[in-house]
């Protein structure tokens, strides 16, 4: 709102995902010019209002609707590649763990959430061939009593670095590496950041994060709706170049990863 001409409306539709699609429609109807909703829970949704709704522009992230299958050539379809991002943090992971055994924690198993995964395990394997990564899956994105039972299961296998890529339920898991003293890799956002603030000890574990950086490819999106470049139709497949992933190159990323190792990542 502040750089570009437009005002925004944050509506939540809450966990509730039969008042979801609904709560699309309603928007749909409202008058907006660019309604934005995430994830692949949203787009068979965007994917059926998009036809019906032919002066409104689309734009679902972290997903994109199956342009071959739907009149959906006023929605925008944006997607991360967060598996180059994951790869630096398992380099990063594998090069400052001393134990060589490295722990990852899924919420649930789709591809939003596997590809940093993916990455993360083939970064530590070019850092330490050798490497030992444990995995779990919790079955929740909301049970951090859940993610830290099972943060320090791994623990006492070894593990001395821990990659939760499980939402709420990976609190609980951050929560078990500073109560064990290992170190941690936060995901989505700076979370030692975040946690600077309300807990530094917390904070003092997350040596970087593995970010996806959701708002700088919105604005992008934005900008070139108004500008008329953004590429409705299609979908934008965003990485490390368009700013759009990363890793968290903060204070604790500079104190708790030694110089050549961030000189290699």
């Amino acid at each position: 709102e502040a750089d570009l001409p437009v005002s925004v409306k944050i509506i939540e539709l809450g966990y509730d995902r039969s008042k979801w699609q609904a709560g699309l429609a309603d928007a749909a109807d409202s008058g907006y010019n660019v309604i934005i909703a995430g994830t692949f829970d949203m787009t068979g949704y965007i994917s059926e209002l998009a036809p019906q709704y032919p002066d409104v522009k689309f734009i679902d992230f972290d997903d994109t609707p199956d342009f071959t299958k739907c009149d959906c050539k006023n929605v925008l379809g944006v997607q991360y590649t967060t598996a180059a991002a994951g790869y630096l943090a398992g380099y990063a992971a594998a090069k400052i763990s001393k134990s060589g055994t490295l722990g990852t924690i899924l919420g649930m198993e789709f591809p939003t959430v596997t590809d940093f995964k993916t990455g993360f395990d083939q970064g530590a394997k070019a850092a330490n061939p050798n490497v030992n990564i444990l995995n779990a899956v919790a079955g929740a994105f909301n049970d951090p009593a859940k993610g830290k039972e099972i943060a320090l299961a791994q623990i006492n296998q070894g593990a001395d670095v821990v990659f939760p890529i499980a939402g709420g339920t990976g609190i609980g898991s951050l929560q078990a590496v500073k109560d064990s003293g290992k170190l941690a890799v936060g995901v989505d956002s700076d979370q030692a950041t975040i946690f600077s603030g309300s807990d530094p000890a917390q904070a003092d574990v997350i040596f970087t994060s593995v970010l996806k950086k959701v708002g700088n490819s919105l604005y992008a999106a934005l900008k070139g709706t108004i500008d008329g470049t953004a590429p409705y139709g299609t979908r934008e497949l965003l990485g490390i170049k368009d700013d759009a992933v990363g890793i968290a190159k903060n204070q604790w990323y500079e104190k708790l990863v030694p110089a050549d190792v961030r000189a290699q990542v």
